[in-house]
């Protein structure tokens, strides 16, 4: 739980009075945009990282006065992967078994659970420098999950990932909230927000702009939405500046923009073409969290259109 969290660097102030609940057993999702304030959050809950300003704790632990005890109850698998490329699979998670004082016995008998339910017991002999982007992260959430935590902070874990990587990823975290652990989750894919969590919590300019339930937040934003295709993928970005509220999507070759009544799809193509825009497709879609993102971090203040 976090309360009124700020923090500033230099003269920049990167969070504003962040207030964060995550419930025992689900998975909050954290969203904002780069330089939002969500690295940041994560590191001031894991004790990384002191609060200028307001009180958090973890586990029922206050996050500045109580550290030890907050790192005793987590795990966290950062953005970038911290198991030694140069260890064997069974090395990393025995070395970590020891940072834990579990002894060897135990270490070694943890290391073996653990490889058999992230899927690594095939490659526990080779070095973890030869693992492929997906084991490498499997390992390290497995790393991360040695001491058997009640709460797991993941920064971005996905990021850099194919989608079957990926996948699998969320098959793994599906399993840990299934058997009780509470997640913290940061991410650039909000399809992974959509699939996986419980509450979504979107932050803008170091401030909580939006907090619910990932259902909730798409009925929230309501509005069917319009997505139209240039027939010239040279267009797109005039096409974007041409229509009002449109969002260009440059991996999707096409842009989006919220129905606003029966007559805006005719008004919208009679603006391209009076701008010498050819569509070549246009399709009705519910909202997605790529609309509801879209939205809430589009304006300064992240107020609903």
């Amino acid at each position: 739980m976090a309360r009124g969290l700020t923090k500033s660097f230099g003269g920049t102030r990167v969070l504003t009075g962040i207030d964060l609940t995550v419930p025992t057993g689900s998975l909050l999702a954290l969203l904002g945009p780069n330089g939002s304030g969500k690295t940041t959050t994560v590191r001031i809950l894991t004790t990384l990282l002191a609060p200028d300003g307001g009180t958090a704790t973890v586990a029922g632990h206050d996050v500045t006065r109580e550290g030890r005890q907050v790192r005793r109850a987590i795990g966290l698998t950062s953005q970038q992967a911290t198991v030694d490329a140069l260890l064997t699979g069974r090395e990393n998670l025995e070395l970590f078994a020891g940072l834990y004082h579990l002894g060897r016995r135990p270490a070694r008998r943890r290391a073996e659970e653990l490889l058999e339910r992230f899927d690594l017991t095939g490659a526990a002999g080779r070095r973890a420098g030869t693992y492929s982007g997906g084991m490498r992260r499997r390992l390290d959430l497995a790393a991360s999950m040695v001491s058997a935590p009640p709460i797991l902070f993941l920064d971005e874990p996905t990021t850099g990932l194919d989608p079957r990587s990926r996948a699998e990823l969320w098959s793994v975290i599906r399993e840990l909230l299934a058997t009780g652990t509470t997640i913290l989750l940061t991410t650039q894919y909000l399809e992974e927000a959509d699939q996986l969590a419980d509450r979504v919590v979107v932050i803008n300019g170091g401030r909580v702009v939006a907090d619910d339930s990932p259902a909730a937040l798409k009925r929230q934003v309501g509005r069917e939405r319009l997505a139209l295709r240039p027939a010239r993928p040279a267009d797109l970005p005039r096409a974007g500046a041409t229509l009002q509220g449109a969002h260009v999507d440059p991996e999707a070759g096409e842009l989006t923009l919220a129905l606003q009544g029966p007559d805006h799809l005719r008004h919208a193509l009679n603006v391209l073409d009076g701008a010498g825009i050819p569509v070549e497709r246009v399709e009705l879609r519910t909202p997605t969290m790529d609309d509801v993102f879209f939205e809430l971090t589009a304006t300064a203040t992240g107020a609903l259109a």
